[in-house]
């Protein structure tokens, strides 16, 4: 897998995965993308490692175990952050897709997806309003 590295002069993402695999992968493909990539297994764990003052996105896993990728999203919220964030999930349905953008999210991605989808979503996010508000 080769991609076209595209200029987001090193912007934070953190991607909160629970399943190894899946999170390894897409540490590496945002981290060829250019993207400086912290990579948590839980909601948990990102919120413990306390990382988020310098993100510019979020890449949240819906069905997380214990806090999902809403409920973090909420808690983030609600503590003042306006982080644009990018659900993905292995469970697509037209509830979740409408629960994600009454969230307000800036991409909703369905798994499997293309490398170059997350690449083109972490992009325009991080050139989003939000990234730098």
């Amino acid at each position: 897998m080769m991609w076209k590295a595209v200029t987001v002069s090193g912007e934070q993402v953190l991607v909160v995965e629970d399943d190894r695999a899946m999170r390894e992968a897409l540490t590496r493909i945002l981290s060829v993308a250019g993207f400086r990539v912290s990579d948590f297994p839980s909601a948990e764990t990102m919120l413990a490692a306390g990382s988020i003052a310098d993100c510019a996105c979020l890449v949240l896993d819906i069905h997380l175990p214990g806090i999902s990728g809403f409920e973090l999203h909420r808690r983030l919220t609600q503590r003042g952050y306006s982080i644009p964030v990018i659900f993905i999930t292995g469970v697509d349905d037209e509830p979740t897709r409408e629960k994600a953008a009454g969230a307000g999210a800036e991409a909703y991605l369905a798994k499997p997806f293309p490398g170059r989808q997350l690449i083109d979503a972490v992009t325009a996010a991080v050139h989003s309003p939000k990234a730098h508000s």
